[in-house]
């Protein structure tokens, strides 16, 4: 299996992008077709997304996460946050290209600071009430990986 390939956009991605979402899935796959797994935030992370008119929140965490610290931090991969503990949130501004479905988010905040003023790019689709979002990143070892978050709207 690899990843999906996103439909042409809508055009009106800033209006339809607004809400609070729900994490389905977040599936990394190489460009040969191979699915790789976040060692930080496991095959089954839970996670919410917010949009507002101009602003954004995330939060992942890793779903069967315990109560152990162990200052498990990585470096972001590239186009990427680097999560800490099983945990990754940050927050920031976010700009729209229409034409392409392109979204800029600025990090303002992070649980980790590293990822404070990056800039990283995703591509987001809306088809009724599901956020399909891809972005190229590597993983934690440098292989190249297209990661698809799927969310449900929850408002």
């Amino acid at each position: 299996m690899a990843q999906p390939v996103l439909q042409p956009p809508s055009g009106r991605m800033s209006h339809e992008m607004k809400g609070v979402w729900w994490l389905l899935s977040r599936e990394d796959w190489t460009v040969d077709g191979h699915k790789r797994i976040d060692p930080v935030l496991g095959a089954d992370p839970v996670g919410i997304l917010t949009y507002t008119a101009t602003h954004f929140a995330a939060q992942f965490m890793k779903r069967d996460r315990n109560g152990e610290r162990n200052d498990q931090q990585f470096t972001a991969g590239k186009n990427n946050t680097g999560a800490v503990n099983g945990y990754d949130a940050y927050f920031g501004t976010y700009e729209v290209n229409e034409e392409t479905g392109a979204v800029l988010h600025t990090l303002t905040g992070s649980i980790n600071p590293a990822n404070v003023g990056i800039t990283v790019s995703r591509e987001l689709r809306v088809s009724g009430e599901h956020l399909v979002i891809q972005l190229q990143t590597t993983t934690h070892e440098g292989e190249s990986v297209v990661r698809t978050l799927t969310w449900k709207r929850l408002n």
